[in-house]
């Protein structure tokens, strides 16, 4: 009989309605007969109880001495759940010490509940006057900032300072840059020589961000001569928080389910893997977006779907969710490929979706979301402006292949989603829930279905990648996707290990 996974065993119970403890999986999957171990310990549980523990296997263990095995091998293989091979590593024994009181959750930013937007003219003002007042407020200090009508009182000549949001960029005939800022008393422009050491910057801008510059009036008092340019960016000094003790959280996007192209083979290993002593310290499980493959998300996309309801498709999701372990924490975002609405910020799955995805009760947060755990501020955003961002920068600023240059981008500009307009969907809110209020410890998106990390003044930038192999659609526009890779960051020290499945 072959050796049974870890995963496999939880599926076996899930099909009895259990979710159960690490431990109780070890101790199954290596018992002498782990079928006849599984039934056992369903036979001799609470008839309340709905996670099996260790106890219960262990006492269904201790009794059976003396009695029939249930299972002789006999069972066909075409009757069994399909499993993978899991490598000799992913099959250790081993005592988990946690306590689960020791944990800590906190989620802010949560539009989930709190969308008032109706999409009137009025709506839109409101959204980005909000943005301008809260990230000017991060610029005032670094300017002689004057509003623009008082600026065109000012007699030419002098100094001037001016915080704006960037409402157009142009060359000019003599190759300057012409930046037209937008405050809540007007536009005025100022210009960028091309010889100036910023002048670089400018093709960093995009549009409806909000900046600062410092100059000097012209003669006529009709323009700023820029001489700083300033990003609200992330303070030099920053240093971020660390957790109290040896914890890790492994950061995943982009499973889509329900897709031809879904990697169930990369799963189940990864999942198998997180009931190993090598994964122990793993306790939270943060997904990013795009939980299932969706319907009409894109030309044709009803030809690569395995699954072709989007209820079944999440339906097929909690399944594979139940094989990560019971006693993990999981947080999840919706993606721009999941039954939400497609203008972000995104509220979270609705209640009939919530009860679908009811394993190990996830707590689901609406797109974008902070997320504290156990004192490390994790920003989840699933990066639909990610694309516009590689679009309008130059490639050595943000490309597919380093998507945390990208997001870079969007730490400096405190913004997820700067730019309105182009392909990335805004929807008008009491107060904009894009802005980056507070700096975070981690930055973790996917979207585009490339793995990318690296760090921006001590901010942990991470791409965590998909699990879908490249599809024809992707094949079309020329996405190599990286596929089955599970990013683990300690918590406690934000170094970070990138584990393959695939």
């Amino acid at each position: 009989m072959p050796l049974e996974t870890p995963a496999r065993i939880v599926q076996r119970l899930t099909s009895h309605g259990f979710n159960a403890e690490r431990e109780a999986v070890t101790l199954l999957a290596n018992a002498p007969d782990p079928d006849a171990a599984v039934a056992l310990a369903v036979e001799a549980a609470p008839p309340d109880a709905l996670v099996l523990r260790a106890e219960h296997v262990k006492q269904a263990l201790d009794s059976s001495t003396g009695r029939p095995s249930i299972s002789n091998g006999d069972e066909s293989h075409a009757n069994r759940s399909k499993s993978v091979d899991t490598p000799p590593e992913a099959r250790g024994s081993f005592t988990r010490d946690s306590n689960p009181e020791q944990r800590s959750v906190e989620i802010t930013g949560d539009i989930t509940g709190e969308s008032t937007g109706t999409g009137a003219y009025e709506d839109f003002v409101a959204v980005f006057r909000d943005r301008y007042e809260r990230l000017s407020a991060k610029l005032r200090g670094r300017v002689n900032h004057r509003p623009t009508d008082a600026l065109q009182a000012m007699p030419g000549g002098g100094e001037a300072g001016l915080v704006g949001m960037v409402s157009d960029v142009r060359s000019t005939a003599n190759g300057h840059w012409l930046i037209e800022l937008e405050d809540t008393k007007g536009v005025f422009p100022c210009l960028v020589m091309k010889d100036k050491g910023i002048a670089d910057l400018v093709g960093e801008l995009l549009l409806d961000e909000v900046i600062a510059v410092d100059g000097t009036l012209s003669d006529d008092g009709g323009i700023i001569f820029v001489d700083s340019l300033h990003f609200p960016d992330i303070p030099r000094t920053y240093k971020p928080n660390t957790a109290d003790r040896h914890v890790q959280a492994c950061l995943i996007s982009d499973v889509h389910v329900g897709s031809d192209e879904f990697m169930e083979d990369a799963w189940q290993r990864f999942t198998g893997w997180l009931h190993t002593e090598e994964a122990e310290h793993v306790e939270y499980l943060l997904i990013a977006g795009d939980m299932v493959e969706g319907i009409g998300v894109y030309p044709n996309q009803d030809e690569e779907l395995s699954i072709v309801d989007i209820y079944d498709q999440y339906r097929a999701f909690s399944e594979y969710l139940k094989e990560v372990p019971g006693d993990m924490e999981i947080i999840m975002i919706p993606g721009n490929h999941d039954a939400v609405r497609l203008a972000e910020p995104q509220p979270a799955f609705d209640e009939e979706l919530r009860d679908i995805m009811s394993a190990h009760d996830a707590r689901i947060t609406g797109n974008p979301s902070m997320v504290s755990v156990e004192g490390v501020n994790v920003l989840m955003y699933h990066g639909v402006s990610l694309d516009e961002v590689i679009a309008e920068l130059p490639a050595d600023k943000a490309s597919y292949d380093e998507p945390h240059k990208a997001m870079y981008q969007l730490l400096k500009k405190r913004h997820v989603a700067p730019q309105y307009g182009g392909h990335t969907r805004l929807a008008p809110e009491k107060q904009d829930y894009l802005v980056m209020d507070e700096v975070p410890d981690i930055f973790h998106t996917g979207h585009v279905h490339k793995l990318g990390w690296g760090m921006y003044r001590k901010v942990m930038a991470v791409n965590s990648g998909c699990w879908q192999a490249q599809t024809d659609f992707q094949k079309s526009v020329n996405i190599d996707p990286d596929s089955g890779f599970a990013p683990v960051v300690d918590l406690d020290t934000l170094g970070m290990t990138v584990h393959k499945f695939s």
